[in-house]
């Protein structure tokens, strides 16, 4: 009973530690747009929460460093 009652408590814990996601580079999510914009539309849908994690503020630069490039770009540089 004693083993029974331990299993079901180690199970119910496990549950409660998830897998944490992985911190991407500046680099990486330039060159994977697609990353880029999921990232991006998900720290936009919940600020209040994301905005200060390390993926978001990666994504933010990732996505300003671009614009300044393809700017740059355009204007003949």
């Amino acid at each position: 009973m004693r083993y029974l009652l331990l299993g079901i408590v180690i199970l119910t814990l496990s549950g409660c530690f998830g897998q944490a996601d992985k911190t991407y580079t500046v680099d990486e999510l330039m060159a994977d747009e697609a990353l880029l914009a999921k990232i991006i539309s998900e720290c936009r849908n919940n600020p209040g929460t994301l905005r200060q994690t390390p993926n978001c503020q990666n994504a933010g630069a990732a996505d300003w460093k671009l614009r300044l490039e393809r700017m740059k770009k355009s204007l003949g540089g």
